[in-house]
């Protein structure tokens, strides 16, 4: 009889929910534990910060639809909006720990303090897990692996020696960790420093109430729209296994192309906020409404500030604005792991000693995975659930990782890469292609879909995969793990995007069969065209050709 294997799950939000459930999938035994006192990490609105957790603005809706966004095998309901408020996000992830009973895996109001090898770790790959609940009880737990979900949200990044002057302003500031909506911010002049998508949203929210918004750009960003053609979810349109092979071989084009694109939607030059660097090399900013608020005068956008003075912020063009109220920092987090011992957070580059972003590769046994902690051009659910799911397999011995050797090669030559395709800082060194990347995961696991063998067994769902947006469905079809469910999920991906959008049906206009009358006309018409073009340009024609044409 095999011996069950336990596993620690740090964070119970979207990370953390699927790690639980890769475990239970793979017959380990996971016991999550999370600091506050429900589910849901970045995606549960706290009215209050909470220092060491992630936080969000009430406004918030996802940048990445819900189909693109969802768990492999839990489909979200048909009638939730494709992008979602964080309250309908949360609500999807309480749908899911209930399906699957995961709630009896977690215990709340309890933190990791530190995690050590057990003394025997080298035969047994075992870790020392100390947690302290809420009434200040410590304890110390035995596990055979662990993984870390803890995001990377949670330590905010306010650098003021970069703003000289700062001790003096008059007015009040803060970092956008701490905004939570734009009450009190009624006939305010504020200043927003920072363009990421945090920084665009904030700017917009507050510009509804106050007074005049300044949106401090030091490098400019690409803005995209969650609305795509046709109205249809804009990351579902152009995400396709055929589009990403498209941009492989052909990636300067297809940057011009989106570049173009998105500047017929609006000038970036024009608007003052065109980066210098190019699409593919960092997130864009997802906004809807800040075009039109830089339109309607709103919004104004500036460049980086060079100094306070009392109420007065100077910019380095040399403009300045008085009389400014408040100053909001939206310039990112630093992320950290207090609890895991210091030799786990050495750096390669900007970014931790991770293999493939996931496993320590200096480590004796592979009992240690970080989930979630990574960037791509997408959203981070279906990056994080498969991490997850390797994680689990290589846990129980199912797939093997490389040499160390291999793995810190590996390493150095992925980190190389990530810093000469993308803008990478000690803020965000977590960059990945996302659909490549995703493919390395499944692969490992055993689940990358097989075209070959697709287009031969099922022409009308390998049509799906190959031309469709990349959902997270695509990996439960074959493999460990597979889902029956997995391909009714594909072919009715569509149905669930267009459902929320059926609040008021309008009716399809009645068609009637042409009468004799009409088709009498037509063809009139038709054959009036056809002899008023060809005897008018019959002189540019030869004579023969005319008339056997006409023949």
């Amino acid at each position: 009889m095999t011996q069950k294997q336990w596993v620690a799950v740090i964070g119970a939000g979207i990370s953390g929910l699927s790690s639980i459930k890769n475990c239970l999938d793979e017959g380990l035994e996971p016991t999550c534990f999370e600091s506050s006192h429900d589910i849901g990490g970045l995606w549960r609105f706290k009215e209050k910060a909470e220092p060491g957790r992630t936080n969000i603005y009430q406004s918030v809706v996802i940048n990445s639809s819900k189909e693109m966004m969802a768990f492999s095998d839990f489909p979200p309901p048909a009638e939730l909006p494709n992008n979602m408020h964080h309250s309908e996000v949360l609500q999807y992830m309480r749908l899911y720990t209930q399906a699957f009973k995961l709630l009896q895996h977690i215990q709340f109001q309890t933190t990791v303090v530190s995690m050590r090898q057990t003394l025997d770790f080298a035969s047994t790959g075992q870790w020392e897990v100390e947690t302290e609940r809420r009434e200040g009880q410590r304890e110390i737990h035995i596990f055979d692996a662990v993984i870390v979900c803890t995001g990377h949200f949670t330590q905010p990044h306010l650098p003021l020696r970069d703003f000289p002057g700062i001790e003096s302003f008059e007015g009040r500031y803060f970092h956008s960790w701490d905004y939570r909506r734009a009450e009190g911010l009624q006939g305010k002049r504020v200043v927003v420093i920072g363009t990421g998508n945090s920084g665009g949203d904030i700017a917009v929210d507050i510009s509804r109430v106050a007074e005049k918004v300044y949106l401090s750009s030091r490098s400019g960003a690409w803005v995209v729209s969650r609305v795509g053609p046709r109205g249809l979810p804009a990351d579902l349109v152009g995400t396709s296994r055929i589009d990403m092979m498209i941009q492989k071989f052909f990636p300067s084009w297809v940057n011009k192309m989106v570049e173009k694109k998105l500047n017929q939607a609006f000038d970036h030059k024009l608007y003052g906020i065109q980066p210098k660097h190019s699409y593919f090399t960092q997130i864009p900013v997802v906004n809807d409404d800040l075009p039109a608020r830089i339109i309607s005068g709103r919004i104004l956008v500036k460049p980086n500030v060079k100094e306070f003075c009392g109420s007065t912020v100077v910019f380095v063009d040399g403009s300045v604005i008085d009389k400014v109220d408040v100053v909001v920092f939206s310039t990112g987090y630093n992320y950290s792991f207090p609890f895991l011992p210091s030799a786990l957070q050495e750096k390669c580059g900007h970014r931790l000693r991770l293999y493939k972003h996931v496993f320590p590769p200096a480590l004796t046994h592979p009992t240690l995975a970080v989930v979630g902690f990574i960037h791509g051009y997408g959203a981070i659910n279906p990056l994080a659930e498969m991490q997850g799911r390797w994680a689990t397999r290589v846990f129980k011995g199912l797939t093997k990782l490389p040499s160390e050797e291999t793995m810190m090669k590996e390493m150095e030559k992925d980190t190389v890469t990530m810093h000469q395709r993308f803008a990478c800082s000690d803020r965000n060194p977590l960059q990945v292609d996302y659909l490549p990347y995703l493919d390395f995961l499944a692969e490992q696991v055993g689940v990358r879909p097989n075209m070959l063998w697709l287009l031969l067994k099922d022409p009308r769902l390998a049509l799906h995969v190959l031309l469709g947006p990349c959902t997270p469905y695509q990996y439960r079809l074959t493999g460990p793990g597979q889902w029956a469910g997995a391909r009714q999920a594909i072919l009715t991906q569509w149905d669930r995007v267009h459902r929320p959008f059926r609040t008021r049906v309008v009716p399809e206009p009645e068609t009637r069969p042409p009468s004799r009358r009409r088709i009498t006309v037509m063809l009139s018409v038709f054959a009036s065209v056809f002899f008023f073009f060809l005897f008018c340009f019959y002189p540019l024609y030869d004579t023969e050709f005319i008339h056997g044409a006409i023949k």
